[in-house]
Parts: C-alpha cells; sequence; structure tokens
C-alpha cells in the first residue's frame, strides 16, 4: 500500500507530537530533522512490506494447483506465509515452544 507524501509528512507529525506529549523524548535537535527520519523510517518500513508481499504471492504463485487470490484458502496460506516471512527477516517473532529447552 503506497502513501503519498502528504500522508506520510502527517504522520511523521502525529508521531513526533505523540513522542513529545507522553514524553518519551526530549527534543534537542530541529523538529524538521526529526520528522525527516521519521518519514524515512516508515518509507523503509513500507518497502520491506512491499518485499514481503511479493515474495509471498511468487510463492503463492508457485503452487502447481492455481489457489484463488482472495478465496479462504488463498487469505490462510498469504496470513501463514507472512508470519513466516516476518519472523524471517527479524521483524517478528515466534511463539513456537522450542522443545531443546524442555
Amino acid at each position: 500500500m503506497m502513501l503519498s507524501e502528504d500522508k506520510i509528512s502527517h504522520l511523521s507529525h502525529i508521531v513526533l507530537k505523540g513522542l513529545r506529549d507522553k514524553k518519551l523524548i526530549e527534543i534537542i535537535e530541529d523538529e524538521s530533522k526529526i520528522r525527516r527520519e521519521i518519514k524515512r523510517s516508515i518509507l523503509s518500513e513500507m518497502k520491506v512490506g512491499e518485499e514481503v508481499d511479493s515474495t509471498i504471492r511468487k510463492k503463492l504463485q508457485s503452487f502447481s494447483r492455481k489457489i484463488v487470490e482472495g478465496s479462504p484458502e488463498w487469505e490462510i496460506l498469504y496470513k501463514k506465509f507472512f508470519k513466516e516471512e516476518e519472523v524471517k527477516r527479524g521483524r517478528a517473532y515466534s511463539l513456537k515452544a522450542d522443545s531443546s529447552h524442555l
């Protein structure tokens, strides 16, 4: 999902205001520099999200049996592969119990 520059700018203002209002940061830098870094982070996360989506879609298309996008099966597999890809990229953690520690 692509966001316009205006929406990303708006989000950066909301994030900065939230951090400042909750006293999670002390601003010692020019706010425009901070907002630029927030924007950069948002764009970077969106790019990774698009890469994950593309990887999953290619994986789903590679099945020998056609899985119709939007079908319950497609949705279940997409979510499963999405979680796996996020764990693989270090963006999420697996909640599977490690039996070697039991």
